[in-house]
């Protein structure tokens, strides 16, 4: 079965608070129990581009994508291909909501969630440091306003 089969397959079981990762090579062997690793393969744009257009045929899900905020001073000098991978990512994420927040910050989010909520890794070929993407899946048929509506009415009772 191949990663987009495996990931297709369990994405209806996914919902809010469950994440998503598509991550560099070196990305690590998490022990927690709640993680599923999927090799894909393929590099890191491609297996990104599978990934965001299985979320956007989602209706139950949509992604609040993280990168890594180091990735804004990464270029070809300290990486080559860096520059064009990053231009690359800017136009594919281009539209949804996305966050910068600092490498570390991303994992103590990631090992929060993982106590109580699954995470599929999608592990690629891309060798260019602090270019995993994290999607945080959110409720695609509930925004934030109506729950700040709902919890007004709830505390007025």
């Amino acid at each position: 079965m191949s990663y987009r089969e495996e990931l297709a397959e369990v994405l209806p079981l996914l919902g809010h608070r469950n994440w998503i990762l598509v991550v560099d090579k070196a990305y690590p062997l998490q022990s927690s129990e709640g993680i599923q690793y999927i090799n894909s393969g393929e590099d890191l744009i491609p297996a990104l581009k599978n990934v965001l257009g299985l979320l956007s045929e989602a209706s139950h899900v949509k992604p609040i994508v993280y990168l890594d905020k180091e990735l804004s001073c990464m270029d070809d000098t300290l990486s080559p291909g860096c520059d064009q991978l990053k231009a690359e990512l800017a136009q594919l994420t281009q539209g949804w909501d996305v966050h910068q927040i600092l490498h570390d910050e991303v994992f103590a989010k990631l090992d929060a969630a993982s106590k109580l909520f699954n995470v599929v890794v999608i592990k690629t070929e891309s060798l260019i440091p602090y270019t995993s993407v994290f999607i945080e899946l959110d409720c695609g048929y509930w925004s934030s306003d109506r729950e700040q509506a709902l919890r007004s009415k709830l505390a007025s009772l």
